[in-house]
């Protein structure tokens, strides 16, 4: 057993009972954003997360042992990724990436934007013309140092 094994088993029990991940988070107490992150792999849950979600998803102690093990973080496949809606995060740092850098460092001086201080809203925006993704990424300003 390993920490992919406790994600698949977390998914396929997901979709067998219809879950969603608001509601999972709610049960947590954390934002939706982090929690399915971290039932994905990508985060650490401390022993009381671990037990709610073991609750949850009927994990054995052992397979919530394994939501406290830190990850490997990073879930993509291939360097460019296939799925439609990932790569199209791709494309906007591809994109934009350079604007948002210049943009960054004009605002705010050499630095970059930390994605551990960090946190993500995705919300629905309804629009006349077709409902839209609206998301947002906040991360702390972690200036570089000289020495």
């Amino acid at each position: 057993m390993n920490r992919n094994d406790v994600t698949e088993k977390i998914i396929t029990v997901k979709v067998a009972k219809g879950l969603q991940w608001a509601d999972v988070a709610k049960k947590v107490g954390l934002s939706k954003e982090w929690v399915t992150a971290a039932c994905l792999g990508q985060m650490t849950l401390d022993a009381a997360q671990a037990k709610v979600v073991g609750k949850i998803f009927g994990l054995t102690s052992e397979e919530q042992k394994w939501l406290q093990v830190v990850p490997y973080k990073g879930s993509l496949p291939t360097a460019v990724p296939t799925d439609p809606l990932i790569y199209r995060w791709y494309e906007v740092v591809s994109v934009y990436g350079t604007t948002i850098k210049e943009l960054i460092h004009e605002e705010f001086g050499d630095g970059i934007m930390s994605a551990i201080d960090f946190s993500m809203d995705i919300q629905r925006e309804a629009d006349p013309k077709g409902d839209r993704v609206n998301v947002v990424l906040s991360g702390k300003f972690l200036p570089y140092k000289s020495y």
